[in-house]
């Protein structure tokens, strides 16, 4: 049988990200598992072409982000389902798919639950995929989630 001990779900705070967290949600009920909530804060180099143009510091800047993150971690799943629940709130600096990818593998994570954006064509390829990449190189078991797949249903 398989164990699924901790189940990460990378966010980002997108409805996209709500899709995968049923799906996260649900499987840590049944497997009791510990459930790791994720958040990368993207680098400000990676986001603007010339640092410091309209941006505070690099350093206050992130540093904000961090904070915000971390408060949004503690209000993003339902209290009702969370309590009793063993869940593990953190918060990373850097791409996100290989923050996400090196917290699986330090943690040593059974499963990673990650929502798509659904794109295709042009835009995936211009904008790229976190959870594409993570699939690719991911140490361990990927479930993807697209925001217009196919939804599970109780009996």
């Amino acid at each position: 049988m398989i164990e699924l001990k901790r189940i990460l779900l990378p966010t980002d705070f997108s409805d996209f990200s709500r899709t995968a967290t049923r799906y996260a949600c649900d499987l840590t009920g049944k497997f009791d598992s510990e459930l790791h909530l994720l958040h990368v804060c993207q680098d400000l180099v990676a986001m603007v072409p010339e640092p410091g143009l309209a941006f505070p510091p690099p350093g206050e800047y992130m540093q904000e982000l961090q904070e915000s993150a971390e408060g949004a971690l503690k209000d993003f799943l339902d209290p009702n389902w969370a309590e009793g629940k063993s869940i593990v709130r953190e918060v990373r600096q850097g791409p996100p798919f290989l923050e996400i990818i090196r917290y699986a593998k330090k943690v040593d994570i059974d499963l990673i639950v990650i929502g798509t954006h659904g794109r295709s064509g042009l835009a995936h390829a211009l904008l790229g995929s976190v959870a594409e990449k993570v699939v690719r190189k991911s140490p361990c078991p990927v479930l993807t989630v697209r925001p217009d797949g196919h939804q599970f249903s109780m009996p």
